[in-house]
């Protein structure tokens, strides 16, 4: 299946959006011949097919993969809307389609029946004319798909789909777990190669990167005003993530602030004198970052909300640990407001806070559509990044593209500049970044399960 460019003004609206920031940087670009040699040179016995008899067509290739890569985007929101169809609360009472309920799917007639019953609910408020701002984008989703919702038939079809993806998404969960059984650290940190990219997103990697700042600045890798320029590489766009499906707020990209507070709050990053940049190939999340970047600039403030469940199999002392991060989360880029209500069935188990983030802060964090795997920004000494951040990024790449991410991420870091990401990054593949720290969490105690932020510090 293609995904379908969006249309040429959509894009021309994109760019006006964004010209004034934009102006001030080059173009991305795909990854010349030359930057990319020595990752061919160390696959050379495991290159695409493509590349093993024709090394001299790389400028095709890497053109095509970028195609390839984006046309995964369509599975991804394939996922978001089935962790919608499973965990979503604001248009049916039937339960939660859990993990455990997950894997028993197709096999009990209890699941499949609330299973249905939930594909029946959906369906209906996809195709109600007032619903929300995110089954809004579900269904504009749909339509761009080939969906319809006008006759019967037609809404039997969606219902079929979302079903059909709910039993895929048990199949790819079962073989996940298989793999990881007896995966190294090295084969965790690509396990989603073959999966769709999706946009969900979630506080916990922003408490880990939290964590992982305020190490780098005791270590001393990280001085105290030294940050400036910042990259957030696929902030996400948070609808219906993978845990919980919070469904009951608008559609919301959080992460770049989230960096900018703990930035400001450790005394790494001065807010009257920063950028930053998110590098992203999704539409969605471009046109939403663009979007949020215009009506600062009008004066207007951004909203968001901070949610997190506490039903989450974590340890008491993990949780102990984030709630007093999260309860300050957003107080030096913003001030705290009302949160929208949260459903009552729910309501037991999601804690939140809303956040109303200054004009002056939103309007200065400006997207960049780019694909950082096949493609960089050219740019001088003195435009390069202090400090490139990735999270749930580069899992979805097998080691030869990771190593070309990894040489494209160190071509537009300044010398002794920072890449954080909790994937590890294949390197097979000398390249400028060096590892240079690594932050462990213990989020779970029995079994531990322990997360990871990764440090990589660009050599001169």
């Amino acid at each position: 299946m293609n995904v379908k460019r969006p249309p040429r003004l959509a894009a021309v609206s994109l760019l006006l959006l964004v010209l004034p920031a934009l102006a001030q940087q080059p173009a991305p670009e795909f990854m010349p011949l030359e930057a990319a040699e020595p990752t061919l040179q160390a696959f050379a016995g495991s290159l695409p097919p493509e590349l093993q008899t024709n090394v001299a067509g790389w400028s095709d290739w890497v053109k095509a993969q970028d195609v390839s890569i984006r046309e995964r985007l369509v599975k991804g929101e394939d996922d978001t809307l089935t962790n919608l169809l499973r965990w979503g609360v604001t248009f049916t009472d039937e339960y939660q389609i859990n993990r455990e309920y997950l894997a028993k799917y197709g096999t009990s007639t209890l699941v499949n029946a609330f299973a249905d019953k939930r594909a029946n609910d959906l369906v209906r408020a996809l195709a109600a004319p007032g619903s929300s701002q995110g089954m809004q984008q579900m269904r504009a989703f749909l339509l761009k798909q080939g969906y319809s919702f006008r006759t019967p038939r037609e809404r039997a079809r969606v219902k079929q789909h979302l079903l059909d993806n709910l039993a895929r998404m048990r199949d790819e969960f079962a073989q996940f777990r298989e793999k990881l059984k007896t995966a190294d650290s090295a084969e965790e940190g690509n396990l989603y190669a073959e999966r769709g990219i999706s946009l969900d997103s979630n506080l916990w990697p922003d408490y880990a990167l939290d964590r992982s700042l305020s190490e780098l600045l005791d270590a001393g890798l990280l001085k105290r005003g030294s940050i400036r320029k910042i990259a957030v590489v696929g902030p996400g766009l948070d609808f219906a993530n993978k845990d919980f499906g919070n469904d009951f707020y608008p559609p919301q990209s959080f992460q770049s602030f989230a960096i900018l507070d703990s930035l400001a709050r450790l005394g790494l990053t001065d807010l009257a004198n920063f950028e930053l940049y998110t590098l992203d190939i999704s539409p969605s999340v471009n046109i939403h970052i663009a979007a949020t970047q215009k009506t600062a600039t009008a004066g207007k403030p951004y909203v968001v909300q901070l949610p997190w469940n506490s039903s989450v199999p974590f340890s008491p002392e993990y949780f102990a640990a984030f709630q007093p991060w999260w309860q300050q989360l957003g107080s030096r880029i913003g001030a705290a407001v009302k949160p929208v209500q949260v459903p009552g069935k729910v309501a037991d188990d999601v804690q939140i806070r809303a956040v109303s983030i200054r004009p002056e802060i939103a309007r200065r964090v400006t997207p960049i559509d780019m694909n950082v795997v096949f493609q960089r920004l050219p740019l001088k000494d003195e435009q390069r990044f202090d400090l490139i951040i990735g999270t749930n990024i580069f899992i979805y790449y097998g080691p030869f593209e990771q190593s070309l991410a990894r040489a494209n991420l160190g071509a537009m870091l300044k010398p002794g500049g920072i890449v954080l990401s909790n994937d590890m990054l294949s390197g097979k593949v000398p390249s400028r970044l060096v590892e240079a720290h690594r932050t462990d969490i213990v989020v779970r105690s029995n079994p531990q399960i322990v997360e990871h932020v990764f440090c990589y510090r660009r050599e001169p």
